[in-house]
């Protein structure tokens, strides 16, 4: 299970992420001051750390010296939102900055992505009551196998990973097919209604008229 340390001083937003990447199925931690956070990194190695700038005892910028010297992947979350800042903190060796407020889907796709750049990516999700390992490639619901197809075990991982993100029609097929979409959905449509029966996630999985389909949890 990848562990990721999320050091905010707001303890709403720390709140926040923390049940949102725990539903995903990350190990969480929270400190909240840069103090707190340092200690932790000093007793613990993370996958990836979640850093907000303005800190109380020790700031982000400080704390990111310390961090590159760990080879731990860090991504800046701030209120400091000016051009001038985003390019502080990425040439510092931040590896994302991502400015508040944000949306929490917004979050957890920047969280995979960098943990997929460090070879992290994580094994196991989870949606609901759905536990997904994407190494063995099984699905289990209330403790029990589905059987699904290629396919249908690529699409069902693309929309959790983008849970809560509207994903177009064609991304999704060029995705999961790896080939060019040329507009025929019949294909990808039929999938999404297998999933929603196999899994019982009629309710989850919406249709976003005239672009594609969201996955709700």
């Amino acid at each position: 299970m990848l562990k990721i340390l999320i050091v905010e001083d707001d303890e709403a937003i720390a709140n926040l992420i923390y049940v949102n990447l725990m539903n995903e199925g990350y190990r969480c931690v929270r400190a909240l001051d840069g103090a707190e956070g340092a200690d932790y990194m000093e007793k613990e190695e993370y996958d990836l750390i979640l850093l907000d700038i303005m800190l109380p005892r020790i700031d982000g910028y400080e704390l990111l010296e310390y961090v590159k010297l760990l080879g731990t992947p860090v991504i800046f979350l701030t209120a400091k939102g000016s051009v001038e800042d985003k390019i502080k903190g990425l040439r510092l060796g931040a590896d994302d900055y991502i400015v508040k407020p944000f949306q929490i889907g917004e979050l957890l796709a920047r969280v995979e992505a960098v943990l997929r750049r460090y070879g992290k990516s994580q094994k196991e999700l989870k949606v609901g009551d759905i536990f997904i390992n994407t190494h063995s490639r099984q699905v289990e619901k209330n403790g029990e196998l589905v059987e699904l197809t290629v396919k249908e075990f690529d699409l069902l991982v693309e929309l959790v990973r983008n849970k809560n993100v509207v994903l177009s029609r064609d991304r999704l097929y060029e995705k999961v097919w790896e080939e060019p979409f040329l507009g025929e959905t019949r294909t990808l449509d039929t999938h999404i209604r297998r999933l929603r029966k196999k899994l019982e996630l009629e309710e989850q999985i919406k249709t976003v008229f005239r672009i594609g389909y969201r996955l709700e949890g």
